[in-house]
């Protein structure tokens, strides 16, 4: 199933790569949250491939083309994890596919298509950067730590949105870079580019297979809360597992401090 998972997560990112110079028709689902035609495009190819291919399994997909399914196995879709960067020919974006067996993570597949970089995990077989072995970093302190974050769509209009966080790590860290593709994000903790993620108002389909990687490369995922993180859990906190505790514990001083 690995290597038919990488086969869609390339094909569906070619289809990407070849419409980023094209115009695109625009969709606003909310004043930061946008749907393109090649979000569409892309969503179909995978769901067709998977509805062929697997016809009676659980097929969750974050432009609603989903499919249920009596099956033990649900998938996690995004075909499109970076619209805004896309759209602005920002080569930061992704797609991501993760799939659940009885409710636990088995495979997660990301890949950028502007960088060439498949990112591929399957439990307890190790993750993985096109063929090479990935750990985290062995930061140990968040004063040395290089975090990335995100914000959530309804940050305009809601106050419980990550900017007291932010503001409050960015004195904590050594820096922080919010690139705008979570998957992408999560893949780098794991490869050990970045120490750290943190993120709330996020959906399933955004992160699950980006924290298999994680924990595939000897990363820690929970919630903001350091309790145990589940795909439908919207708040999380990633990080090679070394500066987890410190960096829950300064979420929870923003927070308090707010």
């Amino acid at each position: 199933m690995l290597h038919f998972v990488i086969d869609l997560a390339l094909r569906a990112g070619a289809l990407l790569r070849a419409g980023l110079s094209s115009e695109r028709r625009i969709e606003a689902k909310g004043r930061a949250n946008l749907v393109t035609d090649i979000d569409q495009a892309s969503e179909a190819l995978i769901v067709g491939a998977l509805k062929q291919r697997f016809p009676d399994h659980t097929l969750i997909a974050e432009e609603g083309s989903g499919h249920e399914g009596p099956s033990d196995y649900v998938w996690l879709i995004d075909p499109l994890d970076g619209t805004m960067n896309y759209l602005h020919g920002n080569p930061t974006f992704s797609v991501s596919l993760a799939v659940l067996y009885q409710g636990r993570l088995q495979i997660g597949v990301v890949y950028d298509p502007c960088r060439d970089e498949l990112f591929a995990a399957e439990r307890r077989k190790g993750a993985y950067c096109n063929g090479r072995l990935l750990r985290v970093s062995q930061v140990d302190a968040l004063y040395d730590a290089l975090l990335t974050t995100g914000f959530p769509y309804d940050r305009f209009t809601q106050p419980d949105n990550n900017l007291r966080e932010h503001n409050h790590m960015l004195l904590k860290a050594q820096e922080i870079r919010r690139p705008g593709s979570a998957a992408l994000d999560l893949c780098y903790v794991a490869a050990g580019r970045t120490d750290a993620h943190w993120e709330l108002g996020l959906s399933p389909w955004d992160v699950a297979a980006g924290a298999l990687l994680i924990e595939e490369a000897g990363g820690m995922i929970t919630d903001w809360q350091g309790q145990p993180w589940h795909p439908a859990e919207e708040r999380m906190v990633a990080s090679n597992g070394k500066i987890h505790a410190e960096l829950i514990q300064e979420l929870a001083a923003a927070r308090a401090a707010g």
